[in-house]
């Protein structure tokens, strides 16, 4: 919260003196008392949390395999990125380098709950990816990172105390879907820009840095004005 409070008061603070009349004082009282913070919609929709005490989650991407013709390991990267957003605002996360290994050797996996069965978790954060890219449509010569997903959680079933150490309990877990929300992603999204003015891994890094937040905050608090830097690259 403290960076992203910092971050915004930068960018805000100079406007503090171009505000006329009584909107300066409204103006102060955000600055002082801090950006209103938005409750992830996770918790609105089911009134269940991630950052309840105790609680570990997995998160899982899929991607179909003609959209990986052009970004090969996209289902891996954004998974990845996720796991960091979801573990820098205390949501304790399974080290997606163990997820990754798991599915390399279980290539048939079937449903998410499989998943987070192995795993023992608690909840199954699943990212249904149908588009990505990160040109403009027709172009190769202008960069906007384009995506349009359905994050779907599951919660896995409960298991009593005395079951907790028997494995082959634990491993047949079932889980219900208890959340699903579209996503559709556009970056930047006002116009896109030209693919001369950033290297193609760092245009590709800053896109998934912005997408994994956009789907992060399903999940943790944001503040109004978080998405300013996001705006103008």
């Amino acid at each position: 919260m403290t960076s992203r409070f910092l971050r915004t008061l930068c960018l805000l603070a100079p406007l503090v003196l171009c505000v006329p009349g009584c909107n300066i004082v409204m103006l102060l009282g955000y600055l002082i008392g801090g950006p209103p913070s938005i409750e992830p919609d996770f918790e609105v929709k089911t009134k269940d949390s991630l950052r309840e005490k105790g609680a570990t989650v997995l998160v899982l991407c899929y991607a179909p395999t003609e959209l990986k013709w052009d970004n090969e390991a996209v289902d891996e990267e954004l998974a990845r990125m996720v796991a960091g957003q979801l573990n820098r605002n205390d949501i304790k996360v399974i080290d997606p380098d163990r997820v990754k290994a798991w599915l390399d050797k279980h290539p048939d996996w079937d449903k998410p709950s499989e998943v987070g069965a192995a795993f023992g978790v608690d909840f199954v954060v699943y990212i249904d990816l149908h588009e990505y890219g990160l040109f403009e449509e027709s172009s190769n010569n202008l960069y906007r990172g384009r995506a349009d997903l359905i994050v779907s959680v599951i919660k896995m079933d409960e298991v009593d105390k005395k079951d907790r150490l028997d494995e082959d309990v634990v491993r047949t877990r079932d889980g219900e879907s208890v959340y699903s929300k579209n996503i559709v992603s556009r970056y930047p999204e006002a116009t896109p820009v030209s693919a001369d003015q950033y290297p193609y891994a760092s245009f590709k890094k800053m896109y998934l840095l912005r997408l994994s937040d956009q789907i992060g905050q399903l999940f943790y608090e944001s503040y109004a004005g978080d998405d300013i830097p996001h705006r103008v690259l």
